[in-house]
């Protein structure tokens, strides 16, 4: 019998169709994976399942009883609660603070601080975070623990179903491990969880049955062991994916960037390595070890203690506006605070670097402006009204096509990458994969970091492993497994 019963359900925005007759049905002390393509659905279902949304047409049961939240309190009131992406908490406040957030109990008219504290011990014991100091700001932990503290928070309140959306996105390898430990004590204690995730291989792994959806329909569902990586990948695109990684017959050229012993403000301490045209040089790390703080002060948003920078013929430190001059290009790992300017529409984002191509006598023309933007659009595959649509009304993996667009309208030399598949689909990667590609055989020159050593062994040439800030030798990445990279990145 199944804890969550979802039948028929239709969302539609505007002309837009999300959802289309979806089906989903979820057990309990089960891990039931959801996938699909940006914009396949998956995120309007997890929100109508959460009470952020209600569906235009369709029902929904939690424990056989019929359920159609109004509101995320609504819902976790029901009994069902979600884990975004973004976690919503409060970074301010304490970790028991938090794990009562909404229901703290009280005793006199006041907080029950004693009760308090017992509920927060008891709920992190669960999961073996008894070590965790309940007084700590809950902002001063990693990401993982606070995932942890999110959890107890649902099931403090009583919540039996819980949602995840990408949980694994801002993770290392480690902390994924530990997440998964989590997931499996939800499931022996009968818990119902909704995995949501563009990771097919944690999705066999983790997950008891899998959901695809395509264009707003359910395509097909089962054991994700038995189905395979390539079937699902079929369901979820309608059409075979072959050869995921795309890696030509690349001729590195001169040198376009060298950095000699750049030490940051805390993090890089020590960076040293030479990029050259023709080539995709890859940076592998744990998460916090100074990957994303090198590639911050490459192009200029965070400052050097020492070392030297050379971009081509320019010789030293830049601000970010010099760099797009001197042809250097970001896509930020932090793409809603800083990779884009999330307010403003599709087109006036991917042409913000340069446009001043479209003035004239010191008028802007949004009709130029606008045709160069639906060329990407139409290039990368984005799904929106139209190219002068907000950017906040985008999926998370729309969002980063769009950060990718805007790197490739600056035609920059130099692209640095920085998680550039981090949110999108399977297919929406290759499709990375091949830009990259295509940038390289072009004689453009790229670094890129990711989490995921997968890609990086699969896309890159070289990669070179950040540890505890420290930039190791690159090394051919054709000879290294995945093995090598994770006993360095670790200290081994």
């Amino acid at each position: 019998m199944s804890l969550l019963q979802a039948t028929d359900i239709s969302k539609r925005f505007g002309a837009t169709v999300a959802l289309d007759g979806a089906s989903l049905a979820v057990r309990g002390g089960e891990i039931h994976g959801l996938v699909g393509e940006n914009g396949s659905g998956k995120s309007t279902l997890m929100r109508i399942l959460a009470g952020v949304l209600r569906a235009d047409g369709g029902r929904m049961s939690l424990n056989s009883v019929e359920f159609a939240p109004g509101s995320p309190i609504e819902a976790r009131r029901a009994g069902i609660a979600m884990v975004h992406q973004e976690l919503a908490l409060c970074p301010h406040l304490s970790v028991a603070e938090n794990i009562v957030l909404g229901f703290e109990p009280v005793r006199g008219g006041l907080l029950d601080w004693r009760e308090i504290r017992r509920i927060s011990s008891e709920s992190l014991e669960r999961f073996g975070y008894d070590h965790l100091d309940l007084d700590a700001p809950l902002g001063s932990l990693p990401v993982a623990a606070r995932q942890i503290v999110e959890i107890c928070r649902s099931l403090a309140a009583g919540c039996e179903f819980i949602l995840f959306d990408e949980p694994t996105s801002s993770l290392g390898a480690s902390d994924v491990q530990e997440l998964f430990a989590a997931l499996r004590t939800l499931r022996s204690e009968g818990v119902g969880v909704l995995y949501v995730s563009h990771f097919l291989d944690e999705i066999s792994e983790i997950c008891d049955r899998v959901t695809v959806l395509r264009d707003g329909r359910v395509t097909g569902d089962g054991d994700p062991e038995s189905l395979g990586t390539g079937e699902i990948v079929r369901m979820m695109v309608g059409r075979e994916i072959e050869d995921l990684y795309v890696r030509s017959d690349r001729r590195p050229g001169e040198v376009l960037l060298s950095a000699e012993d750049l030490r940051g403000a805390r993090l890089p301490t020590s960076a040293s390595l030479e990029v050259r045209r023709g080539e995709v040089l890859g940076i592998a790390g744990l998460n916090g070890a100074g990957r994303t703080e090198f590639i911050r002060a490459l192009f200029g948003l965070d400052p050097i203690r020492s070392g030297r920078i050379r971009v081509g013929s320019y010789l030293g430190w830049s601000p970010p506006r010099d760099r797009w001059e001197q042809g250097v290009g970001l896509v930020s790992e932090d793409r809603k605070e800083e990779g884009l300017a999330i307010n403003l529409t599709i087109s006036e984002n991917i042409t913000l670097p340069r446009v001043n191509r479209f003035s004239r006598w010191g008028w802007l023309s949004s009709a130029r402006r606008k045709a160069a933007a639906e060329r990407w659009v139409a290039d990368l595959g984005i799904k929106c009204a139209s190219t002068e649509q907000s950017v906040s009304e985008l999926s998370g993996g729309n969002q980063q096509k769009v950060a990718i667009a805007r790197l490739l309208d600056l035609d920059a030399d130099l692209l640095l990458l920085d998680e550039p598949t981090r949110g999108i689909d399977v297919a929406s990667k290759r499709l990375v994969y091949e830009i990259i590609d295509r940038a390289a055989t072009g004689g453009k020159a790229v670094v890129m970091v990711s989490s995921y050593l997968p890609e990086l062994l699969g896309v890159c040439d070289r990669i070179a492993v950040m540890c505890r800030g420290r930039l190791g030798v690159p090394r051919d990445a054709r000879s290294a497994s995945e093995h090598d990279l994770m006993e360095e990145a670790v200290g081994a």
